[in-house]
């Protein structure tokens, strides 16, 4: 596995608000203070996607100090199914409370890691990624852990240092199993001078 700093990409992402809600919390939604890894990925590939590859997530930077905002929001309570096809929103409707997060800003760092039937070299792709980034292009609007919060996106920048500060944020997840196994991994994440640094799994 390569952790060559040149194999990294970054990009800046920023919004009004975001929210990554905890596993633990069941009927309110409460957000980690911070992008977690999957939620980094979803940005990721948002922006850039391609059956050839995967998104490796090393560590994000938090450029603005950890703010959160009390609302509440409209939710469905059902969820459509083959058994329920449509939905009745205005007998659905419920609202919840969430605790999410206000006025954020991250750069998240990441490596492109080919899979094995892949035939193009990297670089293609890396090349690929900083065009878009450049031209503000994506696949569909990257958003920050619900559609609500959408995302925006450019080149980071030198002049803007991480400035979250230091804290232990404690079991996060780190990924989920999508391939039958169900279940998910967590690491206990913590915030160093503004930088969290993720486990480096290999990607599914």
């Amino acid at each position: 596995m390569s952790d060559r700093s040149d194999s990294l990409l970054a990009v800046r992402v920023w919004g009004d608000y975001a929210c990554w809600t905890r596993p633990e919390m069941k009927v309110e939604r409460v957000t980690y203070p911070i992008m977690t890894p999957t939620g980094a990925r979803g940005v990721l590939e948002a922006i850039f996607w391609k059956p050839e590859f995967s998104w490796r997530i090393h560590e994000v930077d938090v450029l603005k100090p950890v703010q959160y905002l009390s609302l509440t929001r409209n939710e469905v309570s059902q969820r459509a199914s083959p058994t329920v096809p449509s939905i009745e929103i205005t007998q659905a409707r419920t609202q919840r409370h969430a605790l999410v997060l206000r006025d954020v800003a991250y750069v998240i760092r990441a490596q492109i890691v080919l899979r094995p039937h892949a035939t193009d070299d990297v670089a293609k792709y890396r090349d690929q990624f900083r065009r878009r980034i450049e031209r503000g292009a994506c696949a569909h609007r990257p958003y920050l852990g619900t559609r609500e919060f959408p995302a925006f996106f450019a080149p980071p920048t030198p002049a803007e240092q991480p400035g979250g500060g230091d804290l232990h944020i404690g079991p996060m997840i780190a990924d989920v199993d999508y391939s039958g196994g169900g279940g998910s991994s967590m690491f206990d994440a913590e915030m160093v001078g503004g930088t969290v640094k993720f486990p480096l799994k290999e990607p599914a």
